[in-house]
């Protein structure tokens, strides 16, 4: 990041990703760039643009594309105990365990701009651990929704999970096989959610907690 003519401007690998006139933009604007940089250079892990919190030893994936309340409802669920693997990449490993990917979580809080948060401004903490997938939910966020959401078979959860990944299927011929280690121990949701307070309630009843 170099500042010049009063601007703000984000490079990565010596190419301009963005130039803004605030320092906050300028650093939104560096996540997302290493975002873009790191996941898809990767080579030790598979990533799925999911939301990602670990529960008695257990990861809990929210996969979904930006904007679908990944954040928000991750964000509520460390407030209420879970530590915090990411809010907007799930590294998967060859055995098919997350690890974490400790970045700020990006947050909007009912402003039109994000914010930067750490997990420790939720009361939570980065997970220090890896953890097998025990629960994979796919919800859509509607504004004025209920909670809809029943079980689905693991191979339905596998096909998010690829629909979910920035990784080229022909690059990655394997990809099918390693998402079925995956999911092979997890329960599988789909459907819509509404308020993220009450979601986070309705997820932490589904799964036992």
């Amino acid at each position: 990041m170099d500042r010049s003519d009063g601007s703000f401007d984000v490079s990565v690998n010596h190419q301009l990703t963005a130039s803004v006139s605030e320092l906050h933009y300028a650093a939104l604007a560096a996540v997302k760039a290493l975002d873009d940089a790191v996941v898809h250079r990767m080579t030790m892990y598979r990533a799925v643009h999911a939301g990602a919190v670990m529960i008695d030893g257990r990861a809990l994936l929210l996969p979904g594309s930006s904007h679908a309340g990944k954040s928000s409802l991750v964000a509520e669920l460390l407030r209420r105990g879970a530590s915090c693997f990411s809010d907007e990449y799930a590294l998967i490993d060859d055995e098919g365990r997350i690890h974490s990917y400790p970045r700020p979580l990006l947050l909007r809080n009912g402003r039109p701009q994000q914010s930067l948060f750490l997990p420790e401004d939720l009361n939570s903490i980065f997970a220090a651990s890896t953890a097998p997938v025990g629960w994979i939910l796919a919800l859509d966020y509607v504004s004025s929704g209920r909670w809809d959401v029943h079980e689905i078979a693991q191979g339905e959860a596998v096909l998010l999970l690829l629909s979910n990944t920035p990784h080229e299927m022909a690059k990655s011929p394997g990809m099918i096989d390693f998402f079925l280690r995956t999911v092979v121990n997890a329960v599988c949701y789909a459907g819509q959610r509404g308020d993220v307070a009450d979601a986070a309630t309705r997820i932490l009843n589904l799964i036992g907690r």
